[in-house]
């Protein structure tokens, strides 16, 4: 008797379905319901804050203020309008960046200005992204982009550039920049949900 094997898009669905269950059940303040959720989904969603901070020490306590604010903020899902890890991932990722930005400006204040820059020999997040089958769809998909379009993705979500240096560095209105993004990232939901 042969095992029958479930097709990737059901079992998407399913555990869509499941997160969202967690999710709801968490925003009434669940805890069971809430460390189901974390065991689901953190090491994927580590997996994102890795690849932003690159130190394995910022990903843990980003993490856990990441899932603070998950805690907080269950009630907010609606899954009409993203799947949950999307939501999930979303959180993490604005936590992840929003604490190199911090680490960023530590920096700058605690070193002398002529200072000379060093450079991490191990993989840069961009590259261990592309090493892994996720990152090279996400990479397949990247490339269908507008080259543009592409640009300011990767500059926002992997050097953590803000609409505002965003405009500023590519010469670009910033309402132009804030169009692309968003086109670029509908494009790149239909692509890696196809």
């Amino acid at each position: 008797m042969t095992a029958q094997v479930e097709d990737p898009v059901t079992a998407q669905q399913k555990r869509n379905e499941m997160l969202a269950r967690l999710l709801a059940a968490t925003s009434l303040k669940d805890r069971r319901a809430f460390a189901e959720l974390y065991q689901l989904s953190s090491a994927k969603l580590y997996g994102v804050v890795l690849r932003i901070l690159v130190r394995d020490e910022w990903a843990e306590d980003c993490l856990h203020e990441a899932y603070m604010k998950i805690w907080n903020a269950a009630g907010t899902y609606r899954p009409d309008r993203a799947a949950p890890m999307t939501w999930m991932s979303t959180i993490v990722r604005n936590q992840a960046l929003d604490l190199l930005r911090r680490r960023r400006r530590e920096v700058r204040r605690a070193e002398p200005e002529n200072r000379n820059e060093e450079v991490d020999p191990g993989l840069l997040p961009q590259e261990r992204l592309q090493q892994s089958e996720e990152g090279r769809r996400l990479n397949d998909c990247l490339e269908q982009l507008k080259a543009n379009q592409r640009q300011v993705i990767v500059l926002a979500y992997f050097k953590g550039l803000t609409h505002e240096e965003l405009s500023q560095q590519t010469g670009t209105p910033l309402g132009t920049v804030k169009t692309w993004i968003r086109r670029g990232l509908d494009q790149l939901k239909r692509c890696l949900e196809s």
